[in-house]
């Protein structure tokens, strides 16, 4: 039998012979060492499921920044559109509101007096801090009912 022709040259004594034997043996464990990695299907699927699960927190945290920013941006706008609404209000429509304000603050009253006379006590403290909180954002309430009067004639001149 006949040996395959070498590219790398015969050693020329025991030495280097041994040299060379090493050499192949430690080519030879790292090629087995890429090929037992490559089919370690478990590790390789650890690794890939690592790597999507950061690449979807990074995306997830810039859409959260995103989000954020966007919803800065809206509120801001909101406020703005609410101001423009109520300063463009023609006085008839304000003193609707500001009329109807009265009479559903002087329902209120009556409502709120019965209410005392029959609710339990723990009932009637978180009645009175709801109706704290709504006196102290009248002017937002006041708002958001102007913008509502102005969308309900703005809806009912289109139909």
């Amino acid at each position: 039998m006949t040996q395959p022709p070498h590219d790398e040259p015969t050693a020329a004594g025991p030495d280097e012979l041994r040299e060379q034997v090493e050499q192949t043996r430690t080519e030879l464990g790292q090629t087995v060492e890429a090929l037992a990695a490559k089919t370690d299907v478990k590790t390789r699927a650890q690794d890939k499921a690592a790597e999507v699960k950061h690449q979807a927190a990074t995306k997830a945290g810039e859409l959260k920044e995103q989000a954020t920013v966007k919803a800065g941006e809206l509120k801001t706008k909101a406020t703005d559109l609410a101001h423009h609404a109520q300063d463009h209000l023609p006085d008839p429509v304000k003193d609707k509101a500001a009329q109807a304000a009265e009479q559903a603050h002087a329902k209120a009253a009556q409502a709120g007096h019965l209410w005392e006379e029959k609710a339990p006590e723990p009932v009637r403290q978180k009645t009175a801090q709801g109706a704290q909180l709504a006196r102290d954002n009248r002017t937002l309430l006041l708002t958001a009912a102007g913008v509502a009067v102005v969308v309900w004639l703005a809806c009912r001149r289109k139909g």
